[in-house]
């Protein structure tokens, strides 16, 4: 394998927060950047040398972004296989389509680990009503559906048994009546989250464990390290490294995984890229998720992963630029409202991290705030205050 020297061209498939930020890593190091995105004002745009604008399933811009790159990655995991295909014809694609293929489709990506022994908690696959309320009546009376191919952050999924009056059958309809994954509800102590490099000539590097705490199936605060004794921790990165091995990964995979009451620790989902749990990386880490991808997929020699001081992340969502409808504040400003940033950063050791998205939107994640302590809990304490106080 030959490296790819700073000075050359990195091209990445998407062009969101997590493109942005990579970007920004890959030009502290040097290199040229590129981004395609069907939204040609995307986040990435205000800090890459070049932005085409391409739908996810687009060959052709795929092909032009490849053109002129030494080498693709990607940002987000719902770039078409054509696409990665044509992409590939220009320069090495890093991950691979063959991996992408697996890990886009929920059911596809169960079946591969289940294939290879890795630990699942309970889950079928619907392919129609009639298999809809098999999975719920075999796994309820709580349950979690979601669709087997797109949606994120709460997006494309349908939870049962939890109080709402929802069907199976009511289910099926509300996710489009395509294939779904059923997963049985497990008593959680914890989430967490592994973070492993992996470069084409195979060095590994895992980043320690992230804690990752949900609202409303969105990230709401992570913290690098994480809550857990050394021998689970132990058992999470032999876990995660093994699923990169079994790729071959070139490039970022985080592992999401369900620590149960019970000790149990099991794969929830796989994501092939830079992951919000490891935005915190940046501040705890000696080097970032953002700088290791750039790293790994240009073969460079991977960064010291180690932490230098427990940090924890806040996401900020467009709800917090928009005020309670008919408020004299709100009409005074024309419907919404800046955060007070100011008072987030008088916190110590606060800092806030914008994505230069320009529509608040409900649930649309805008940036996020990140803070250091002493300790993990001190991390996470700070950066809720400093949350508050928008």
């Amino acid at each position: 394998m030959t490296p790819i020297l700073p000075g050359s061209t990195l091209g990445i498939l998407g062009g969101g927060q997590l493109g942005r930020m990579v970007a920004m890593a890959a030009r502290s190091l040097g290199y040229r950047v590129q981004v395609m995105d069907p939204d040609p004002s995307c986040p990435a745009r205000f800090v890459v040398d070049a932005c085409f604008e391409g739908a996810w399933n687009d060959a052709h811009a795929a092909a032009d972004l490849a053109r002129g790159s030494d080498v693709v990655t990607l940002e987000i995991e719902q770039i078409s296989l054509e696409a990665l295909d044509a992409a590939s014809k220009f320069a090495p694609v890093r991950p691979s389509a063959d991996l992408l293929r697996v890990i886009q489709n929920r059911i596809r990506q169960k079946d591969w680990l289940r294939e290879r022994g890795f630990p699942l908690g309970p889950w079928r696959a619907a392919r129609s009503a009639e298999d809809m309320q098999e999975a719920v009546a075999a796994l309820g009376p709580k349950c979690f559906v979601k669709s087997a191919h797109g949606g994120y952050d709460g997006r494309s999924q349908v939870k049962l048994g939890f109080g709402e009056p929802t069907t199976p059958a009511d289910a099926w309809r509300l996710l489009g009546e395509q294939h779904c994954v059923v997963e049985q509800a497990l008593d959680l102590e914890l989430e967490i989250s592994v973070m492993v490099a992996r470069s084409p000539r195979g060095e590994t590097k895992s980043f320690p464990s992230a804690t990752n705490h949900h609202e409303h199936q969105i990230l709401a605060w992570s913290v690098i390290p994480s809550l857990i004794s050394p021998d689970i921790e132990q058992r999470a990165q032999h876990l995660a490294c093994a699923i990169a091995d079994s790729f071959t990964l070139e490039g970022l995979l985080a592992v999401e995984m369900f620590l149960t009451k019970s000790g149990d620790l099991l794969v929830n989902e796989l994501a092939p890229r830079p992951h919000n749990s490891y935005h915190a990386s940046e501040r705890a880490c000696v080097t970032s998720q953002f700088e290791q991808c750039v790293r790994a997929v240009c073969d460079l020699p991977l960064g010291d992963v180690s932490v230098v001081q427990p940090a924890a992340i806040a996401n900020l969502l467009g709800d917090l630029w928009l005020d309670q409808p008919g408020s004299p504040a709100s009409e005074a400003r024309g419907g919404g409202h800046n955060p007070h940033f100011d008072r987030a950063l008088a916190v110590p050791g606060v800092r806030v991290h914008l994505y230069e998205k320009h529509q608040p939107r409900k649930g649309r994640k805008m940036g996020h705030l990140s803070a250091v302590g002493a300790t993990p809990q001190e991390a996470v304490d700070r950066v809720l205050q400093a949350q508050r106080l928008l």
